[in-house]
C-alpha cells in the first residue's frame, strides 16, 4: 500500500482545539456528526477544501477534542465558518464549552514527497 502524507505542502490545515462540556461529549459527537454529514453542510461542497475534516477525541482528557482538515485557501474556509456561525449556527456547538469554535490555521511547509513514500511502500 502506498502512503500519503497527511497534507501536501503549500495547503493549510485549520486546526480546532475546543473543549466540550463534562458528560455533553457523546450527544456533541452525535450532533457533530449530524450535521458534518448532512447536505447542509457548506464545508463539503467548497473546491477548497483538500481532504476531508477529521474529529479527534484526547486520549487523555476525554473532553478535549481536535477537529483538523486541509484545505488549499484559508480565506474560503474563512467565509464558510461565518457563515457557519452567523447564519446556519449547527446545535452541536452548544455543547462546547464557551460556545467558542473558532480554529488556527497552519500552513504545511514540509510533507514527505511522493517518490519516498513510494519506495517506503516498495521496501515494505
Amino acid at each position: 500500500m502506498v502512503m500519503e502524507p497527511l497534507a501536501r505542502s503549500g495547503n493549510f490545515l485549520h486546526i480546532y482545539d475546543f473543549r466540550v462540556k463534562p458528560g455533553q461529549e457523546a450527544e456533541f459527537i452525535r450532533r457533530f456528526e449530524a450535521f458534518d454529514y448532512s447536505d447542509e453542510n457548506p464545508m463539503h461542497k467548497s473546491a477548497a477544501q483538500v481532504k476531508d475534516g477529521v474529529l479527534c477525541r484526547d486520549t487523555e482528557d476525554p473532553g478535549r477534542f481536535y477537529l483538523i482538515a486541509e484545505w488549499s485557501d484559508i480565506e474560503e474556509h474563512a467565509r464558510i465558518r461565518k457563515l457557519l456561525a452567523e447564519v446556519l449556527r449547527p446545535d452541536f456547538i452548544q455543547h462546547i464549552e464557551g460556545g467558542s469554535f473558532v480554529p488556527r490555521y497552519a500552513e504545511v511547509v514540509s510533507a514527505t514527497p511522493d517518490e519516498i513514500l513510494q519506495r517506503a511502500a516498495d521496501d515494505g
